[in-house]
């Protein structure tokens, strides 16, 4: 018979510790607790994380990705999601996905308690991701992630790659 024991994470009894605590460095009012939930138990292509959304806080800024979908499910809470140029009232039951097409996004916490969210998506060795509001670029890698200006760089089309023999 299997261990169970190594397939279950409880829980109920988390809270804001025994996870991550994160701040975007760009950005004051980005935090969140993250409690990661699909590592412990030893899942490597996907990922899910409980987190947990201070009052008047956002978990990230404003953001699209251009590899992995994402997906949150508000357990409980009040918060505003940005998804593109609207932005729309979540509680709990509600599902939010976003897939590869672009579409920023990003979720504040407007109640007086802490926004409660499972968050998740996919888990790849490099994934680029797009910050409209702060004009970066980010490039995450194994081991770590690069930032880049969007405005300044040189754009070359393929054409110009091509030799002309």
């Amino acid at each position: 018979m299997a261990d169970s024991s190594k397939h279950l994470v409880r829980t109920s009894g988390l809270g804001r510790e025994g996870g991550y605590h994160i701040r975007h460095p760009m950005q004051e009012d980005a935090e969140v607790y993250w409690t990661p939930l699909s590592s412990g138990v030893g899942m490597v292509r996907a990922h899910l994380n409980l987190a947990r959304v201070p009052p008047g806080k956002i978990a990230f800024p404003v953001h699209s990705h251009a590899l992995q979908e994402e997906y949150v499910f508000v357990l409980s809470g009040k918060g505003t999601a940005r998804i593109g140029d609207q932005d729309v009232a979540v509680g709990p039951g509600d599902y939010l996905g976003f897939p590869t097409d672009g579409t920023p996004h990003a979720l504040r916490n407007t109640g007086t308690e802490d926004l409660v969210c499972l968050m998740g998506g996919e888990r790849t060795s490099t994934e680029v991701a797009t910050f409209p509001e702060l004009g970066k670029v980010a490039i995450q890698y194994e081991g770590g992630m690069t930032f880049h200006d969007l405005e300044g760089g040189e754009v070359r089309k393929l054409s110009e790659w091509l030799a002309k023999d």
